[in-house]
């Protein structure tokens, strides 16, 4: 699939390539001794690197990136983000690596936690508070859909996520610990628990370093996940002594599913025990990954390879919370731009803060459509520049749209069309032959500019009467366009008459003169060229248009 792209994608700027690379470096590292590293690499060098699969099978392991998740809540525009970034990562190494090494992407859920506090946006909360302190496995489901909370969410999990077309394993915290698959690093934490001590007790506050333990057992009482001190450790029986509820000394395995460990010891585990090689985390985790990579390295793991990205604000870059509910939603994103858009979003300075609100959706929507139609006119080193590519994992659709996002808010705005059809109207006519079934990204865009005029723009209109100065330039303009043939399309002719009547009029910059006919005829201060605008609404709509408003 990637064959052709090994020697460029070593050369790529574009940041997921950057993680590609240092991934590489550390998977030849920790699996290779020295000789058979210089081999490897210069076998890929090469363009070999199916070679080098073969030759050295301590490479044929599968290549594991993970991406947790916390069910407690519902999957959300965070998760979403998560698994995509990781997603163009994981298509960027294999395209490093002509696709010779298998990979993996975990979506792991955190499912064997236990429910803290009741989330404010489930129905039966109730039913969650008699629960509380239980695994989320053990919950019941406040929807009454489900054996679990934590099923309910898990399911959510995957059906969001094979909405998007992500390729992953999903797996369960509860089934990893209770069938055995983390026993091996758990006896080892059990063995080596002084020094996950030694790691932890100075990340914490006195009072709680003073009962703190990597072990949560499950008390066999009460079925709750209990964060009491271990009071005895025998590491020849594999078990722990704590306190339980009723004040009983109970002694338990850490196998089997008795115990959770605490989240970062829990996350260092899970990393030695699955072989993770890439993990992404928000910047908000830096000093839990540190203490994380710690814990590994004790159990015998080595660290996975990762960076931390920046945290997105709402509207008054204030940093997003579900507890708060502000900033954007999936549902708010997916109601008024396609999921191509928010990953082209996410994809863009990863490193970098940036507001998560309605108001960056038109733009993120149109640069995605510019990024589009530049891709097949570009060179290959390039294409693995744009965003696009790693949009779609290296197969970026060959048609985008023909019309931005903005130009159709525009078209909706003036023809006050509140469906699709009314606006189809207008495209089949500025587009010969189109039709909703042979532009269907085209089509999604009418839907979601429909939605976005109706919620965002038209609450928002404040019209406003010409100055003598925009009267006047605007009367010139009529005339000019009155000029052109009656069944002008000509975007770019009709621009030309604009130009031409903002200059004669003396306006300068010319930014102040379109500002005048957008706030004049639309009601709203910025708007595409007015030239496609005039060509798609009709240039007969829009002398009128303008008639309208000067006789106003």
């Amino acid at each position: 699939m990637f064959e052709t792209l090994s020697p460029l994608a070593r050369e790529a700027k574009a940041w997921p390539f950057e993680q590609a690379r240092a991934l590489l470096a550390r998977v030849l590292r920790i699996r290779l001794s020295d000789q058979e590293r210089d081999l490897a690499v210069a076998l890929i060098d090469g363009g070999k690197a199916d070679e080098a699969v073969k030759t050295l099978p301590a490479l044929q392991a599968p290549v594991v990136f993970e991406t947790g998740y916390g069910p407690s809540g519902l999957p959300h525009i965070g998760t979403f983000g998560e698994v995509a970034r990781t997603t163009m990562v994981r298509a960027a190494f294999r395209a490093l690596t002509d696709d010779a090494f298998s990979t993996r992407l975990i979506a792991f859920s955190d499912d064997m936690d236990g429910l803290r506090k009741v989330p404010p946006n489930v129905p039966n909360g109730e039913l969650l508070a008699e629960d509380l302190g239980k695994p989320l496995t053990v919950v019941r489901d406040p929807f009454g859909e489900y054996d679990s909370f934590a099923a309910h969410n898990n399911a959510r999990l995957r059906a969001f996520l094979d909405g998007f077309g992500f390729e992953y394993e999903f797996m369960s915290s509860t089934a990893c610990y209770k069938s055995g698959r983390f026993d091996e690093a758990l006896l080892t934490a059990l063995a080596r628990f002084d020094a996950i001590q030694k790691i932890m007790l100075p990340t914490l506050g006195e009072e709680r370093r003073a009962t703190y333990s990597p072990f949560l057992p499950i008390s066999p009482r009460t079925g709750k996940v209990l964060q009491v001190p271990t009071l005895e450790r025998h590491v020849d029986r594999g078990t722990i002594v704590f306190e339980d509820e009723d004040g009983t000394l109970t002694e338990i395995p850490v196998t089997g599913g008795q115990v959770k460990m605490q989240w970062k010891p829990d996350w260092g585990m899970r990393w030695t025990a699955l072989g993770v090689d890439y993990e992404m985390s928000g910047k908000d985790l830096i000093d839990s990954v540190k203490a994380s990579n710690q814990i590994c390295k004790v159990l015998g793991g080595t660290p996975p390879e990762g960076f931390n990205y920046e945290l997105f604000l709402d509207e008054n870059n204030q940093k997003i919370s579900k507890t708060k509910g502000n900033g954007l939603t999936m549902e708010d994103w997916l109601r008024y731009g396609a999921p191509e858009s928010l990953a082209y979003y996410m994809f863009q300075s990863p490193k970098s803060a940036k507001r998560l609100y309605f108001d960056v959706i038109p733009k993120a929507a149109d640069e995605y459509l510019q990024q589009l139609d530049a891709y097949p006119r570009q060179e290959p080193q390039q294409q693995l520049g744009n965003p696009v590519w790693h949009v779609h994992t290296g197969r970026p659709p060959q048609w985008g749209s023909p019309v931005s996002f903005s130009l159709l808010l525009n078209v909706v705005s003036a023809a006050n069309a509140s469906d699709k059809d009314i606006l189809w109207g207008f495209l089949s006519r500025y587009i010969p032959g189109a039709t909703p079934e042979s532009q269907p990204l085209l089509d999604r865009l009418a839907g979601f500019a429909i939605n976005y005029y109706e919620d965002f723009v038209r609450p928002n209109k404040q019209f406003r009467a010409p100055n003598e100065r925009e009267r006047a330039a605007m009367e010139d303009l009529l005339a000019r366009l009155k000029a052109l043939p009656a069944d002008c399309q000509d975007a770019e002719a009709i621009q030309n008459e604009v130009y031409a009547a903002g200059k004669d009029a003396g306006f300068e910059p010319l930014r102040a003169w379109f500002q005048a006919l957008y706030e004049v005829l639309l009601g709203q201060s910025q708007g595409p060229r007015f030239g496609s605008f005039a060509a798609i609404f009709g240039l007969d709509r829009t002398i009128a248009l303008i008639e309208e408003k000067l006789a106003a």
